[in-house]
């Protein structure tokens, strides 16, 4: 028999493993000490030489994480106009594809870092650094700016339980709060201990994510089962 809706199981796949390889990786970041914050480029470069074989663990993880939330994002645009308020869905699916982009490019600049760190004693390496790693803070802000949009938008109009859809406007709000932490340090940088804030901030969107992921899969089991029952 085959799957009467793939499209819900990819869709529920890709957001699960974004979520899991995600907080992998911010379990090995925050403990680690490899925040990477700009306000000392010295030590991050420092930090990294030290820990290049971990910093590029987690960079797998996060890697993987962006571009299964980009997939999953691609996915959920894509879905046939026959579908429940697809106009919703595919605004919801390309804000997070939107989202899944700038955090690969975040990514980019924390693996240009690896090279960088490779020779912290170069010429300007230490200023060059410093500007990278303010493009990839605020590349991820953009991300979660953008990620925060998609949960508005799905939660707005994704079919789901009443419940599902105020905890996704209260994960917005959570989250927004996150994006919102880097503007309050004006010109300067964003503290470490604000930083790991921002991560916890952010997490109830995540968490959101998974339990929408495991959703879409729960359908596809019961519409499968469905036809089972049918073709008894």
């Amino acid at each position: 028999m085959t799957d009467l809706n793939p499209r819900s199981r990819l869709t529920g796949v890709l957001l699960l493993t974004a979520v899991i390889a995600m907080i992998a990786g911010a379990a090995i970041v925050v403990p680690s000490g490899l925040t990477l914050n700009p306000s000392d480029p010295g030590g991050v470069l420092a930090a990294v030489r030290e820990q290049a074989g971990l910093h590029l663990i987690e960079l797998a993880f996060d890697v993987l994480g962006w571009l299964a939330l980009t997939a999953a994002g691609l996915v959920m645009a894509g879905r046939p106009a026959g579908a429940p308020r697809p106009y919703a869905t595919t605004l919801a699916g390309g804000l997070l594809a939107a989202a899944g982009l700038a955090g690969l490019l975040h990514d980019a600049g924390n693996l240009a870092l690896t090279q960088l760190a490779a020779d912290p004693d170069a010429p300007a390496a230490a200023t060059v650094a410093a500007a990278v790693l303010l493009t990839a803070k605020w590349m991820v802000n953009l991300a979660g700016l953008l990620w925060v949009a998609a949960t508005v938008a799905g939660a707005a109009g994704i079919p789901m339980p009443r419940g599902l859809r105020i905890a996704g406007v209260v994960a917005a709000l959570s989250g927004l709060a996150s994006v919102a932490l880097p503007w309050t340090a004006g010109t300067g940088v964003l503290p470490p201990a604000m930083e790991q804030l921002g991560y916890a901030l952010h997490l109830p969107i995540m968490i959101w994510y998974a339990i929408l992921g495991r959703r879409y899969l729960r359908d596809r089991e019961q519409a499968r089962e469905a036809a089972w029952q049918r073709d008894a």
